[in-house]
């Protein structure tokens, strides 16, 4: 895609017109959702050095140096190379000295305290070529077997150094079990571990922490996870200004024929759309996007809609991807049943993304 000079917001008209995202039905390869698995590019850049610690939240400090150490320890030859080592990779006289402890970690901690940033920052840090570690959703990684095939994916990540899993889905008893075993061939292999979760049906108003859960859903892998409770408030809202009003039909349509790059769709429609296309295939959905724009926001229908749109509301957010809307506001896209259900904490969490998305595309409007 030729790239323009027009800025974004200006009132130059670009010639081909805006894309549409219903328009686009991407085939992906199984090959490519395996070189994919690497943190998306919101998160090309950041560092432990770049994660900015609450004062206020002493374990948020404390990951960061507790993950530092862990990354160096990873250091060496993989444990399933010459004369294999164990998961714990201390027995052996020749293998390099590391700290001793599991060697798996878990990020226990609400949405938007920054587990993904630490989970990202962990990845960078551990000294191993990009192919010999792999970052991936819970969900990208139940896709990578159904591309795959369960033997086939645990011999592609068997020889990595590090498995990073960011929002494991313990609201799914069956890709819990799936994805359990899977780790427990990986730990066999010497694959070390890092993951964050999402919290059960029914706990979240007990408290934004799961690791009980999540220790509990791997059953026999939780021993060689070391549990990180990282506190804090979602930094999304810390001292941020509230999310823009919706802007109308007119403005939202102006910008993406403005906007080099920019998708226009209207909303009810890109959901139906949405069923179409497998959610692991909703990366490519969007590639090559500068912006999406939508026109007629309304409240979603029903929880599979919905589920629907949290995945496409990650990887816009994870492709660092402004959104420009009309109609409701997007803290009105779910009903109360689904924000007291128990999928709420996905709907938070696209809430919460999407209006961080929000606030990047205020500028697409021109004054």
């Amino acid at each position: 895609m030729s790239s323009s000079t027009t800025a974004p917001g200006s009132s130059a008209l670009t010639e081909a017109g805006p894309l549409s995202l219903c328009e686009r039905e991407p085939h992906v390869p199984a090959d490519r959702l395996v070189a994919e698995m690497v943190p998306p590019p919101r998160f090309d850049s950041v560092r432990f050095s770049t994660y900015i610690p609450d004062p206020n939240q002493p374990s948020q400090t404390e990951a960061v140096t507790v993950l530092e150490g862990f990354a160096a320890g990873l250091g060496g030859a993989h444990a399933s190379g010459a004369g294999r080592r164990g998961f714990l990779g201390f027995g052996r006289a020749k293998a390099p000295k590391t700290p001793a402890g599991p060697r798996g970690v878990y990020l226990d901690g609400g949405y938007g305290v920054g587990k993904t940033h630490l989970l990202a920052s962990l990845w960078h840090a551990t000294p191993a070529e990009p192919s010999r570690k792999a970052f991936g959703t819970f969900v990208e990684l139940t896709n990578l077997v159904g591309a795959l095939g369960f033997q086939q994916t645990v011999r592609t990540l068997s020889e990595h150094r590090l498995l990073c899993i960011d929002e494991f889905e313990l609201d799914d008893p069956g890709d819990t079990v799936l994805v359990s075993t899977l780790l427990g061939k990986l730990v066999e292999a010497g694959v070390a571990l890092a993951a964050t979760s999402n919290t059960l049906p029914g706990k979240l108003g007990e408290g934004r922490f799961a690791a009980a859960d999540f220790l509990r859903e791997i059953q026999g892998l939780s021993a060689h996870f070391r549990a990180l409770r990282i506190d804090g408030e979602d930094y999304r809202h810390r001292g941020l200004p509230e999310a823009p009003a919706p802007f109308t039909d007119e403005q939202v349509t102006k910008a993406a024929y403005a906007t080099e790059g920019a998708s226009l769709d209207d909303f009810p429609h890109l959901l139906e759309h949405l069923a179409k296309v497998h959610p692991s295939r909703y990366g490519a959905l969007t590639d090559d996007l500068r912006a999406v724009c939508l026109t007629d926001v309304r409240p979603v229908p029903d929880q599979s809609t919905a589920l629907r749109l949290v995945v496409l509301a990650d990887r816009l957010y994870d492709r660092e991807v402004p959104v420009l809307a009309s109609g409701l506001p997007f803290d009105k896209l779910f009903s109360e049943e689904m924000l007291n259900g128990g999928y709420r904490k996905k709907y938070f969490r696209a809430i919460s993304r999407l209006t961080a998305l929000a606030r990047d595309a205020k500028g697409l409007v021109g004054s």
